[in-house]
């Protein structure tokens, strides 16, 4: 519904005091909101530059005008070593592992200047090594002031990164707070963690 890929059926949905219920999704990211999906987001047969620069080229300056190449290489550059994947620049993005590839993700949802990301189970099928450096990447984006939202089943590895978790059960907040908030909930623990989660 953030992004709007699926209408609100009540409610509404604001960015900074900005309604966008019923704004199409393309003028909501010109607001600065950018979506990670679950499954695999990368033009496969691209390399990892192409898969940058493709969303780079699409970016507006101030005056509405397409950025300068000097710009998009400028900021391709900068975004390959923020996210250190200078070493894969030139691989196609289907011979990437899932932790490349989620980076690569991220550098182009970065390509985009988002004010906020949202995550689709981030760390749905990527390996532990994976998942340590997902949890750096989101804490990368929590030091450059991007808001950062994540929808996920793998609640120790969520919790262990969020700074505000919000626990739903049929389609009902069940609870919401700090994450130690969250685990000594007893509603949580007995209907989603279990009396012997420990973090």
């Amino acid at each position: 519904m953030i992004v709007g890929i699926v209408p609100a059926d009540a409610g509404r949905i604001e960015i900074d005091g900005t309604p966008i219920t019923a704004m199409p999704m393309h003028k909501r990211a010109r607001l600065g909101l950018s979506y990670l999906p679950q499954d695999a987001s990368v033009f496969r047969r691209l390399t990892v530059e192409e898969n940058i620069r493709a969303v780079l080229e699409l970016q507006l300056d101030d005056n509405g005008r397409s950025i300068s190449k000097n710009d998009i290489n400028e900021r391709l550059e900068t975004l390959i070593s923020e996210l250190q994947i200078a070493h894969i620049r030139q691989n196609t993005a289907l011979s990437l592992s899932g932790g490349e590839r989620r980076r690569v993700e991220i550098a182009r949802a970065l390509a985009s200047n988002p004010r906020f990301i949202l995550l689709d189970e981030p760390f749905a099928g990527v390996d532990p090594i994976a998942v340590i450096e997902i949890q750096r990447i989101v804490q990368f984006l929590k030091g450059r002031n991007i808001g950062v939202l994540i929808t996920d089943h793998n609640v120790r590895e969520t919790l262990g990164i969020c700074d505000r978790a919000y626990i739903i059960s049929e389609g009902t907040v069940l609870t919401s707070g700090h994450p130690s908030e969250i685990i000594d909930n007893e509603a949580v623990r007995k209907v989603y963690l279990g009396s012997n989660f420990r973090m």
